[in-house]
């Protein structure tokens, strides 16, 4: 009995001693230390660099998208330690590749997160999902190349642009007029399955719902590129207009599938479902012609000195690379960063709190001639989204067919909850 009681007793010691361990290993990453200029550092930050974290994807489904945003954001930081830093410091990316996949994703996070001061990209709406509770109780501001609008109402999560959902409902407002839509008309919907794919498709019924129009829909995988099935289905459906949410390659068999099977009606997809490189394949025509894009960010081919700066600045950097939508995105998630880093350092408060708050004050930041609201986790940043189109002649591969805007239908759209 004696010997029972002396285990029990040091089993309960251990629990405590790990229990204890856990405690401190939390209390350790959000500890502030006092650092030079009297600034208050948190984790990933010293008195000479501040480490951002940033989880990508170069090597799954938005491979190419994923080394565009990591080129931009280097060359950001790049550009940001010639100039002197941020608050005396200079800004280093650690970049861990998931592949998108979920689990890869949350070990990475795991492995990078102790060492972030915040990270500056998350690629793909599913990792970020998985990834809610561990960046709320790491209180490390993140930056999601994914605009689900589950995602919002995070603290630390921050949706840079109008959602998927938003972009269909502004979609299907240029749709009703390019296709001069009628009540009753029905528009097709191939659309992934997850994250991505359900929160558009929830935004296009909506949308739909107000015009009097029927979305017919057809989920796919992330692995499924021959949508022959997809198109026949919708062709027979009598679809007037399709809607894609998915990668680039469902994207090009889409539409050259579609042109080839005589459905010649317009395609419009978010700024994900598209890469420069189709340009170059056997669907190019078809992609001219038929399809569409929404963006909450400006072509790379836009006419303004912020933009035609980025562009050269970039080519200069990366000869030969694609000046692609990843370059435009990973470019403003990295200025929304150093706002928020540059504010915080003004607060003399680099901790995650700090660097949180200071982004949590910014209500009208203008990137790319497009401005931005941060205020209010519980709403998009933008109502607004570009209408581009694919060409050949357009750097980047795109051309702007109408500048942002939004419309009625968007500020009343019941936005789901994360």
């Amino acid at each position: 009995m004696k010997r029972n009681r002396l285990v029990r007793s040091a089993a309960a010691a251990t629990v405590l001693l790990l229990a204890a361990t856990a405690c401190s290993t939390k209390a350790d990453t959000s500890a502030e230390r006092i650092g030079r200029g009297g600034v208050a550092m948190g984790p990933g930050v010293t008195d000479s660099t501040i480490t951002l974290g940033a989880l990508t994807d170069l090597t799954g489904v938005y491979a190419s998208l994923g080394k565009s945003i990591v080129n931009a954001q280097q060359l950001w930081a790049e550009q940001t330690n010639k100039a002197g830093g941020i608050c005396g410091r200079t800004v280093e990316i650690k970049v861990k590749d998931h592949g998108y996949d979920v689990q890869k994703a949350v070990a990475a996070f795991a492995e990078i997160e102790p060492g972030s001061a915040m990270l500056t990209q998350v690629i793909g709406s599913p990792v970020v999902a998985a990834l809610k509770q561990d960046i709320a109780d790491r209180r490390i501001l993140t930056l999601p190349l994914g605009w689900s609008s589950t995602l919002l109402g995070q603290e630390y999560v921050q949706v840079v642009g109008p959602t998927y959902d938003i972009d269909m409902v502004n979609g299907i407002d240029f749709l009703s007029r390019k296709a001069a839509l009628a009540s009753g008309d029905r528009i097709g919907h191939v659309y992934f399955e997850g994250e991505y794919g359900e929160n558009a498709l929830a935004g296009a019924e909506y949308a739909a719902a107000q015009h009097g129009y029927r979305i017919v829909g057809q989920k796919i995988k992330a692995t499924d590129t021959d949508l022959g099935a997809q198109v026949t289905a919708l062709r027979q459906a009598g679809v007037k207009a399709v809607l894609i949410s998915a990668g680039p390659k469902q994207t090009a068999s889409l539409v050259g599938l579609a042109a080839a099977q005589g459905l010649l009606v317009p395609v419009l997809s978010s700024a994900p479902g598209f890469a420069p490189q189709l340009l170059d394949s056997a669907a190019a025509p078809a992609l001219e012609k038929l399809l569409y894009l929404t963006s909450g960010y400006p072509a790379a081919s836009a006419e303004t000195s912020r933009m035609r700066q980025l562009v050269l600045d970039y080519q200069a950097r990366y000869p030969g690379a694609p000046v692609d939508s990843g370059v435009v995105s990973g470019w403003v998630a990295a200025q929304v960063a150093a706002e928020a880093l540059s504010d915080a350092c003004t607060t003399k408060k680099l901790t995650r709190e700090g660097i949180a708050a200071a982004h949590r004050g910014q209500k009208a930041l203008n990137i790319l001639d497009v401005a931005f609201d941060f205020t209010d986790a519980a709403k998009p940043s933008t109502y607004a989204s570009f209408v581009l189109r694919p060409s050949k002649e357009a750097t980047g591969g795109l051309a702007v067919v109408e500048p942002a805007h939004e419309v009625a239908a968007g500020r009343g759209y019941p936005l789901p909850k994360g």
